[in-house]
């Protein structure tokens, strides 16, 4: 077995698995599920009209690289969404099976195992995808922590000039998981001045950018970023971005990654062995999702209408605000984190995730601990009931 495995530490929902084991919620309360970020709000019905109408697709091996049609639908969307020029849909655009799998996959096509010490830089908090890509890469993981005194922005200057000459690829995700985060120019423009130095990859993961609570404020994603600077070539850049969360589809596992056109010839013919061709029916209904944009802004609006009801509620107690973009609230807790998501389980059948599950301890703190990450993804009722439980309970404390 790949000795690497070892070295891969528990999801944080088989932690959470463990941490409930022994627990019984009180009866007087049905459950409430608000720790994985599992959009709850209906799939639209042209989407899934779009799936059953093609399902005659089935009997046809879908190419790696997916249909042209679907390639031109996605640099559409990413010329209209972000106001740069079309895309080449032939070379700066790959469907991918959710950017899940993509953002893992890519670690293995861009690390360079024969070229010494490789180090794979991400936010602290994370998702753990991002870590287990770089320790099944063969690389090092280094963790840039996010936290409150620096409203969150990765501090790009926290790394000495050492650690980033061994730096291959970055992982950033802006509207940022757990924080919602989201990077400005000035930070991109930084950071793209540290991959021109050092040339190394960054992967930008992108996939809450629809959720936002100013419709005159799209958040900033890395391709406009890079084109607003002058770098049109997208080099050493690759977005990734899904219809999970925009179009409430999680299973449906439809997503695109798009910049560099070098660095997508690659990843494409690791792909082509990877064996992650989509299906052509989830193609199809892909095309439907990326062309429309109304389902998109009444899936905001039920996001903001939550978070201007809810926040407030939980903010009495705990120190948290409506994040830039995202569907998280990321609070701070008056006890441990752990302790504050079993007992609040135990007395309230609300369950959240501890921050420090999706943390690791870097520059001495987890930057996760004594917070918890409240995914606002429940119907609006229920988001409201539990805010008033989590309220009830803090009066507990």
């Amino acid at each position: 077995m790949n000795p690497d495995l070892a070295r891969l530490q528990p999801y944080p929902f088989e932690k959470l698995r463990h941490l409930f084991a022994g627990v019984s919620p009180a009866p007087t309360f049905r459950e409430i599920k608000l720790s994985i970020g599992e959009p709850q709000h209906p799939t639209p019905p042209f989407i899934q009209r779009a799936l059953a109408d093609n399902l005659a697709g089935l009997a046809n091996y879908p190419t790696t690289q997916g249909s042209d049609a679907l390639r031109q639908a996605i640099a559409a969307w990413i010329a209209r969404r972000y106001g740069v020029p079309l895309p080449d849909f032939m070379t700066q655009v790959v469907p991918v099976n959710g950017s899940r799998e993509a953002l893992f996959a890519f670690a293995q096509a861009v690390i360079n195992r024969a070229g010494g010490t490789a180090n794979v830089v991400c936010p602290n908090p994370f998702y753990q995808i991002y870590e287990g890509a770089a320790l099944l890469a063969g690389a090092q993981p280094v963790f840039l922590n996010t936290v409150p005194h620096d409203d969150f922005e990765m501090d790009w200057s926290a790394l000495p000039e050492s650690t980033w000459r061994d730096v291959q690829l970055v992982y950033v995700c802006s509207p940022g998981n757990p924080t919602g985060k989201v990077m400005d120019l000035t930070a991109w423009k930084t950071l793209f001045e540290l991959s021109d130095r050092h040339g190394f990859v960054i992967a930008s993961d992108e996939c809450y950018s629809e959720i936002y609570f100013d419709e005159g404020k799209p958040p900033l994603g890395g391709l406009a970023a890079a084109a607003q600077l002058g770098r049109h070539d997208y080099r050493n850049l690759v977005a990734f971005s899904s219809l999970s969360k925009r179009s409430n589809v999680p299973g449906l596992r439809s997503g695109f990654v798009a910049g560099d056109a070098a660095i997508l010839k690659k990843f494409l013919l690791y792909r082509t062995y990877h064996g992650s061709a989509m299906n052509p029916a989830v193609q199809a209904a892909s095309i439907a999702a990326w062309g429309d944009e109304a389902h998109v802004r009444d899936n905001r609006r039920m996001y903001a209408e939550k978070f201007h009801e809810v926040t407030p509620l939980v903010a009495h107690h705990l120190d948290c605000r409506i994040p830039d973009a995202g569907f998280y609230l990321w609070a701070r807790t008056p006890i441990a984190d752990t302790d504050f998501a079993r007992e609040l389980l135990r007395q309230k059948n609300v369950v959240v995730l501890p921050g420090s599950y999706l943390a690791r301890e870097a520059a001495g703190i987890n930057p996760g601990a004594n917070f918890i990450r409240i995914a606002l993804v429940a119907s609006h009722e229920e988001c409201l009931d539990a805010a008033q439980r989590i309220n009830d309970f803090c009066l507990s404390l």
